[in-house]
């Protein structure tokens, strides 16, 4: 799940990624354009109460992200609730919103 809210000036959007607990042993990271792909950047938190990975991030409104999820450190994962995807140079798609 991806829950976009844009604050009341309309200069920034506060992003939710979710992902289900089942997704994952060991941990999930949000890797993307944002955070030069660095997979050690932003992992996500596991919400016991929810049986959840999370994590939410403030971006500027009016660009446009790539990002994909790295699952128990080797499995990359788009998320079916992007706007679109990206080919890439290395034959697979990234994830992209629109802000």
């Amino acid at each position: 799940m991806i829950d976009k809210k844009v604050n009341s000036t309309g200069e920034t959007v506060r992003v939710t990624f979710e992902l289900p607990g089942e997704t994952a042993e060991d941990g999930v990271t949000l890797v993307g354009s944002f955070n030069d792909w660095d997979p050690e950047a932003n992992p996500m938190t596991y919400v016991k109460s929810r049986d959840v990975w999370k994590e939410g991030i403030t971006f500027d409104t009016g660009q446009t992200i790539e990002f994909r999820y790295l699952i128990d450190g080797d499995a990359w994962h788009n998320d079916p609730d992007a706007d679109g995807y990206s080919t890439t140079p290395y034959a697979s798609e990234n994830s992209v919103l629109e802000l």
